[in-house]
């Protein structure tokens, strides 16, 4: 095995730190409420939380249906996790935080293998602080844990071609880890390989990784979970198991939802990850100009083919481009490394002074208008109406917050450039950058943005009556399309399925309740109700009610 005590030198031990310090109150903070969004985290919990009770770990299910459109190693993670620390909120974001580190601390080791140390602790940095990528990492699903694998196993194929001594082992556990992507999340670990295959394959003249038979090794071991579970699914459930795994493949990649043209990413994506999007796109012009053609078919061109194959895909979401998150980070920062030596006038030409300059003035001027607005929203002279359940003066602290950092940019210049106070180098400059989306982002968490994403469900349980029947009683469900769970139609049965702490059984009809005994009523009319009951309250339409005899 490969020297761990010298691959992690004085300075990368102190980055790694350095992340997990960064990260870490970023996905933690939060206003003391918590409650899952629906889809997709309480789709997770509810058949994690199923696996455990009805100790069939086999069976993905919700209320007796199968549910085969996802491999089952989100659900078993969460399954353990609620083994050891309960079933909560927090534990169930907590396999996508601890990713989130991972992630975080692999796109630092593939930054410095391409580029250096300086870049790839900028590039980690970035990654934590865009908004996508954060408020995902504190949700309960398997998109960060996807990518996690992903780019565990580009960082093993790097680390097979720089350190030939250890190839064989490298190469193994870059096939185990790609093949295990299919236990986490299914088919999506292909768009990675997609990506990688310019470089597997151009390539392969310098690093022979092709011919390393220890990475199809690898690779074979670490199907063998994915294929074992298919194996007993299909000896006990029948071709359902492949019709509903593979279905779910086809309706992706032909199903167009809300309109999303091909072009959808384009303009999506650097919303959702501004304004760290624009740097990458002056960072990725940096990168080609630059000799060493490994950095090119990672850093530009891999990401460019799963951009092509996710906009291809009919169905276009905002979070399938998470994928892409740790590529433009990593050009993100070589655009702020390239910035920070025009600042301090370190390069020869002095054309180029005037990009950091005015990059300063733009978002200082941006800056001073949030900041502007902010105050105008939170004292209400400037009155915007929000959904019921949205205080709006949580979002204009974070525009407070955000506002008044982003002044500090053309501060910062003109101090050092205009009143000549040297100290204040480009450190103090990317800093402010950085510091002023952490401290948004933390007042964000801090106000619940990141957390609280349903908070009606628990005032509705936390009344009295309510919670007492909850906690003292298995509570009945009545419903008779259940699909609900799995095509998105009830984000409502998602939730009190969730949130009841004890389940009974379903029924189709009121009627097969037995008598006294408490159910969750669905608003189906053809699910009927009983001449006599007593109803405790309704969330949604949907009736907690006590059968009477």
């Amino acid at each position: 095995m490969p020297n761990f005590a010298k691959l992690l030198s004085k300075t990368r031990a102190a980055h790694y730190l350095g992340i997990i310090i960064w990260i870490t109150p970023l996905l933690i903070l939060n206003n003391g409420e918590n409650s899952l969004m629906p889809y997709d985290e309480a789709v997770y919990a509810v058949r994690a939380r199923w696996m455990l009770e009805s100790g069939d770990w086999l069976t993905p299910q919700s209320w007796g249906e199968l549910v085969y459109e996802k491999t089952p190693g989100p659900y078993w993670w969460l399954a353990f996790v609620y083994k050891i620390f309960g079933i909560t909120e927090e534990t169930s974001r907590l396999p996508a935080q601890i990713a989130c580190i991972f992630s975080l601390l692999l796109v630092y080791e593939i930054a410095v293998m391409l580029l250096k140390k300086r870049i790839a602790y900028l590039a980690s940095a970035i990654l934590g602080i865009s908004f996508l990528w954060l408020q995902n990492s504190r949700l309960a699903n398997a998109n960060i844990m996807t990518i996690c694998i992903a780019f565990l196993g580009l960082c093993c194929l790097l680390k097979a071609e720089i350190h030939p001594k250890y190839r064989s082992c490298w190469s193994f556990l870059a096939g185990l880890s790609f093949a295990l992507g299919l236990l986490i999340r299914g088919q999506l670990i292909f768009v990675m390989l997609i990506g990688l295959l310019p470089y597997l394959i151009w390539e392969h003249h310098r690093h022979r990784l092709l011919y390393n038979s220890m990475l199809y090794v690898g690779f074979i071991i670490g199907l063998v979970p994915t294929l074992t579970w298919l194996l007993l699914s299909w000896l006990r459930y029948g071709s359902v198991v492949f019709e509903q795994l593979f279905g779910l493949a086809f309706r992706i990649a032909l199903e167009q939802r809300n309109g999303n043209s091909p072009f959808f990413y384009l303009w999506n994506t650097p919303i959702k990850a501004f304004p760290w999007a624009f740097f990458s796109i002056l960072g990725l012009i940096i990168v080609s100009k630059r000799p060493i053609k490994r950095n090119h078919w990672i850093l530009i061109v891999c990401p460019l083919v799963i951009l092509t194959e996710i906009s291809l895909v009919s169905t276009r979401l905002p979070h399938y481009a998470l994928m892409l998150y740790p590529f433009m980070a990593i050009l993100a920062a070589v655009a702020f490394d390239w910035l920070g030596e025009v600042y301090n006038n370190n390069l020869n030409t002095r054309k180029f002074r005037i990009i950091p300059r005015n990059l300063s003035y733009l978002f200082g001027g941006l800056g001073g208008l949030i900041f502007l607005a902010g105050i105008l929203i939170y004292t209400g002279i400037l009155p915007i109406n929000f959904e019921q359940n949205i205080n709006i003066k949580n979002y204009a602290i974070i525009g407070l917050v955000l506002g008044f950092s982003w002044l500090t940019l053309p501060l910062i210049w003109i101090v050092r450039h205009r009143f000549g106070k040297k100290f204040l180098t480009a450190k103090y400059w990317i800093a402010s950058w950085l510091l002023s989306a952490w401290l948004g982002l933390a007042i964000a968490g801090a106000t619940g943005l990141f957390s609280n994403y349903n908070p009606d469900i628990k005032v509705f349980l936390q009344q009295k009556a309510i919670a007492s029947a909850l906690q003292n009683n298995s509570i009945n469900f009545v419903v008779q399309q259940t699909d609900a769970l799995t095509t998105g139609g009830n984000e409502a049965l998602l939730l009190l399925t969730f949130y009841t702490p004890h389940w009974g059984q379903r029924f189709k009809q009121v009627f097969e309740v037995p008598a006294e005994s408490y159910a969750w009523v669905s608003p189906e009319s053809s699910v009927g109700l009983p001449p006599a009951y007593r109803h405790l309250g309704t969330f949604r339409e949907w009736k907690l009610i006590q059968l009477v005899k």
